[in-house]
């Protein structure tokens, strides 16, 4: 188990780093090419509502892994290590697929409701 954590921080880790350097880039390649400063900081602003929808997102994620422990807690010799893995990673799939629809509609209501109000210049 502990070899498995181990494991698990490194490629969270990795992930972390890749994810980080994607954004500077990806930043920076936006700010190269906006025609002025309005633009680029109007481009780099995250909607509230999109950060809300991102907790959303690992929450629920979170909620299936914890779900599926919770359930290897329960019936401890009924299920083996390798399957509780398995189970954490359906679990968090399944949140995955719960979201997609919520975020959908939630991004439309959004998009409905910036279309609605004029742009203030």
């Amino acid at each position: 188990m502990e070899d498995a954590l181990i494991v698990g921080i490194i490629f969270a880790s990795i992930v972390a780093i890749v994810k980080i350097v994607s954004d500077a880039s990806t930043r920076r390649r936006l700010m190269e090419k906006a025609a002025s400063d309005i633009e680029a900081t109007k481009a780099l602003q995250l909607h509230p509502e999109m950060i809300n929808l991102s907790s959303l997102k690992w929450g629920m994620v979170l909620v299936g892994i914890g779900l599926a422990w919770l359930i290897s807690r329960w019936m401890p010799y009924y299920w083996h290590d390798e399957t509780v893995v398995g189970l954490m990673f359906l679990l968090a799939g399944v949140g995955m697929l719960v979201y997609y629809p919520i975020a959908q509609r939630k991004l439309k209501q959004i998009e409905q409701a910036e279309r609605r109000t004029p742009p203030t210049t």
